[in-house]
């Protein structure tokens, strides 16, 4: 039997030849590159990359190793592309990414627009953003607020796109999709659901209580107390308070936020009824123009992949590659393509780092409609 140390020598040897030769292809790499940047050609070329692996597959001898080496030099071949991407973007071939760096937002006569009625979150969100002297008005939906930008009524808007409990608000990120407009900045606020009512309210003598759907979710454990309240669905939260204003009724109570009691003349009948105590949602600042701030820190995008085994896998490797820390990454169903998924990437950095270019550069040419949705 031969000595594992023998053999573990022929592996070290042999492996010695793997880098050598990775080293001389990486260097003809370069020289690819080269040509490349001379003639326009791009990086990514799947039918040659098809063919590559058909051929070296065809050179070994059982299944194992067919699918071994297949694996191998899909990794090879993805550096090479790598390589060739950072090169591009060195020789100022990449050329410069449609968004506009600016150091400060003009505010001056600038109007913002948030979904639901005086007194929401959004708003409370929007005063923390731009300050209270900011110029706004409100509309019904969030498909409002995005046309509404888009057209050039307002300049902003501000929308919830992230609940730390009741996760993603899945129709800001199609929103995102459908509209030519992009994110410029994010506010984050703390959610503690009070329970409202007319001045002179009991809770002793409410029969009714008025909220969103996900706030009654979140505030499930307090209501499970009072089963002889009537819980009553509304398409906002400040809706409800507005309505509890307007109605008079002692009966009546709102779940919102206090800012909305302030708003519309309500009394807090109770502080903190939402379950977390850690319960926040997360805003975006979204307008109609392709501009970041030049201090921006985060990259939102989104693309389409192939429907197959590795895609993302080798899509996700450009991030590593260029050492992007990646924060975020959702899914959701392409509209008319059943089983297949558009993904949704936050990460680390800003447009006018190198390595986000040749990220960027990478997977675009690698993925299917990738989209910049905003640096912010």
């Amino acid at each position: 039997m031969t000595d594992l140390s023998e053999l573990r020598n022929k592996i070290d040897e042999i492996d010695h030849n793997i880098v050598q030769l990775y080293e001389q292809r990486m260097e003809i790499s370069k020289e690819v590159a080269t040509y490349k940047i001379n003639t326009g050609k791009k990086v990514f070329d799947k039918e040659r990359e098809d063919q590559k692996l058909r051929a070296v597959k065809e050179l070994t001898h059982n299944d194992f190793n067919k699918h071994g080496v297949e694996e191998l030099f899909e990794q090879i071949m993805s550096m090479s592309r790598k390589l060739q991407y950072q090169l591009l973007t060195d020789s100022g071939t990449l050329g410069k990414l449609p968004f506009i760096g600016v150091d400060k937002l003009d505010l001056t006569t600038a109007r913002v627009v948030f979904q639901g009625a005086q007194g929401a979150y959004s708003q409370a969100a929007m005063e923390q953003y731009f300050g209270n002297d900011i110029k706004s008005f409100h509309v019904d939906t969030f498909r409002d607020a995005m046309v509404a930008i888009e057209e050039g009524s307002a300049d902003f808007a501000v929308l919830p796109i992230e609940n730390s409990s009741a996760g993603i608000v899945s129709e800001i990120y199609d929103l995102l999709v459908e509209f030519e407009n992009y994110i410029i900045g994010e506010q984050i606020i703390e959610i503690e659901h009070c329970l409202l009512g007319i001045p002179g309210t009991k809770k002793e003598t409410l029969k009714s209580v008025y909220s969103h759907p996900q706030s009654l979710m979140q505030c499930e454990r307090y209501l499970s107390g009072h089963t002889q309240w009537k819980q009553i669905s509304m398409q906002n939260n400040a809706f409800a308070a507005k309505k509890v204003a307007d109605d008079k009724d002692l009966t009546q109570a709102a779940i919102a936020g206090a800012y909305a009691g302030r708003v519309y003349g309500l009394e807090v009948l109770e502080k903190g009824i939402n379950d977390s105590n850690t319960n926040s949602t997360r805003f975006i600042i979204v307008c109609n123009q392709k501009i970041f701030l030049e201090d921006a820190k985060k990259i939102s995008i989104c693309f389409e992949i192939p429907h197959q085994s590795g895609s993302l896998y080798h899509i996700l490797s450009h991030f590593i590659y260029n050492n992007l820390n990646l924060t975020k990454i959702e899914s959701r169903p392409i509209e008319g393509q059943n089983w297949e998924y558009r993904f949704f990437v936050d990460f680390d950095g800003n447009l006018s780092q190198s390595a986000v270019k040749n990220a960027l550069r990478g997977l675009r040419d690698e993925s299917r409609n990738m989209k910049i949705l905003g640096n912010y």
